[in-house]
């Protein structure tokens, strides 16, 4: 199929199809007699793949690391397997990471609304960073 109608087909534009393909992302096709590429029909799964993994938090050199030669079905599992497990792991410690970064948010924006009365805002502020500094000293 001509770029165009492969375009259509996943949804892509024909640039990022092309950029696709020169990034190594996409086996490379040869042009026709005529100028045109003909893609087969492999390269619209590749696609399909390749903006799954993408939306799924994967770069570009990760799915190509992951990626069997020349978009074949069997491909190295083990590596496969490794590869999401590890992207798993890596989004779970984001989750951490956020859930903690929330908490303080939260800790910090309640110390805000309820600060003691009497108290001013910088003062306030000096005693809710203390605070920050000495569980952040704990972890």
């Amino acid at each position: 199929m001509k770029i165009g109608e492969l375009a259509k087909r996943s949804g892509l534009a024909a640039s990022r199809i092309r950029f696709y393909e020169a990034a190594g992302l996409l086996e490379t096709v040869q042009r026709q007699a005529n100028g045109y590429r003909e893609y087969p029909p492999q390269a619209l799964r590749q696609l399909d793949l390749i903006r799954s993994a993408q939306q799924a938090g994967f770069s570009l050199e990760e799915i190509r690391q992951l990626q069997p030669p020349g978009g074949a079905i069997d491909g190295d599992h083990t590596r496969l397997l490794e590869g999401l497990k590890r992207k798993v792991a890596e989004i779970e410690q984001l989750q951490e990471r956020l859930a903690r970064n929330r908490e303080q948010l939260l800790t910090f924006i309640d110390g805000i609304e309820n600060k003691p009365d009497g108290m001013g805002c910088e003062a306030n502020a000096e005693r809710l960073l203390a605070g920050i500094r000495e569980r952040a000293a704990l972890e």
